[in-house]
C-alpha cells in the first residue's frame, strides 16, 4: 500500500468510528448542538489522554510518529473490539506483512485434505478464498446457491466484485447490503494487515470507478477477521433459504479462509437445497 493510501485509509478510519460514538456512551454529558454525529476530536483527544492537536493530525492522515501505548489509549477511547485494534496499529504503525505479492500468491493451490472437506459438505454450501478474498475452491452446493464458478474465467472470481457485477448475487439476499458489509468487513481486515501490497488501493479504486454504490458501503464497512451471522437468500429456484454463515481461517503457509454456509436448523434449508442440487444439471 502507497503511503498516503495507508495515512488516508487511517484518517477515514478513525473518522468513522468517532461517528459512532456517543457522548452517553463514554460518560460524556451531551453538551451543545452538534453539526455531525458522534464525538468531536477535542473529546477523542481528552479520552485518550491526548493533545486535540496532536490526535487532529492522526486524524487528517499526517504523516506523524505514534507509539504502541498512545494507540492504545485512542483504542480504548474509541471503544475498538479485536479486530478494529489491530487494523488500527496496522495502519498507524505500518505493521502488517512485508512480504512480496508473488511470494504468497504461490501457495492458494486446495490441498487434497480441504479438497475433502469441501466434498464432505455436501448441503453446506462452502467457499475458499485467498487474501485478496479471490475464490480458489468451493463445493457443488455453492456453485447451486451462488453461481456456477466453473463458468467464471479463474481471474474474475473475485467474490467482492461478483457480488457487484453478478445480478444473481444482487438479487439473491434478502438484504444485499448487509451481505456485502460482511464481506467488505473480512476485506478490511485484509487490507490493513497487507499494508505493503499496492494490489488493495489499487482494487479498491478500480471498484469505487466502476461501480457507484462500493464507496458508501466500503466507508460504512467494520472491521472483522471471522463474522458469523444468520443471512436469508431468495433463491430463484429454492425460494426462501435460510443460512448461519461460519468464517474460518485455514492454517497453514497460505492465508486461506473458508467460509461455510450451513442451513439453519428447523427451517427446510436444507431439503430444498437438496432438491435443487438433485434437479439441476451443474
Amino acid at each position: 500500500m502507497k503511503p498516503e493510501a495507508r495515512l488516508e485509509a487511517l484518517s477515514e478510519f478513525l473518522k468513522a468510528q468517532r461517528s459512532k460514538l456517543h457522548p452517553h456512551t463514554v460518560g460524556l454529558p451531551p453538551g451543545t448542538r452538534r453539526r455531525t454525529p458522534g464525538l468531536r476530536r477535542e473529546e477523542v483527544a481528552a479520552l485518550a489522554g491526548v493533545s486535540t492537536t496532536w490526535y487532529t493530525w492522526l486524524e487528517q492522515g499526517r504523516d506523524i510518529k505514534v507509539s504502541p501505548s498512545v494507540l492504545d489509549a485512542i483504542a480504548g477511547a474509541l471503544q475498538l473490539n479485536a479486530d478494529e485494534r489491530k487494523y488500527l496499529y496496522d495502519l498507524a504503525l505500518e505493521s502488517g506483512s512485508h512480504t512480496k505479492p508473488s511470494e504468497r500468491e504461490a501457495g492458494t493451490v486446495i490441498s487434497p485434505s480441504l479438497s475433502r472437506i469441501l466434498q464432505e459438505l455436501k448441503y453446506c454450501p462452502t467457499i475458499i478464498s485467498d487474501r485478496k478474498c479471490q475464490i480458489v475452491g468451493w463445493n457443488a452446493a455453492a456453485s447451486h446457491v451462488f453461481l456456477n464458478f466453473d463458468l467464471i474465467p479463474a481471474a474474475e472470481r473475485n467474490m467482492i466484485e461478483l457480488l457487484f457485477n453478478k445480478k444473481e448475487l444482487r438479487s439473491l439476499a434478502v438484504n444485499w447490503e448487509h451481505f456485502v458489509r460482511g464481506f467488505l468487513s473480512i476485506f478490511r481486515a485484509y487490507y490493513g494487515q497487507y499494508v505493503a501490497d499496492p494490489w488493495y488501493s489499487d482494487f479498491i479504486d478500480k471498484m469505487t470507478r466502476q461501480y457507484p454504490d462500493f464507496q458508501a458501503l466500503w466507508n460504512e464497512s467494520d472491521v472483522s477477521s471471522a463474522p458469523e451471522v444468520m443471512i436469508e437468500f431468495r433463491h430463484a429456484r429454492a425460494g426462501k433459504m435460510l443460512f448461519n454463515l461460519t468464517s474460518l481461517q485455514v492454517q497453514g503457509s497460505a492465508d486461506l479462509r473458508c467460509s461455510v454456509y450451513t442451513p439453519v436448523q428447523d427451517s427446510n434449508t436444507e431439503t430444498k437445497l437438496s432438491k435443487l442440487m438433485k434437479d439441476s444439471s451443474i
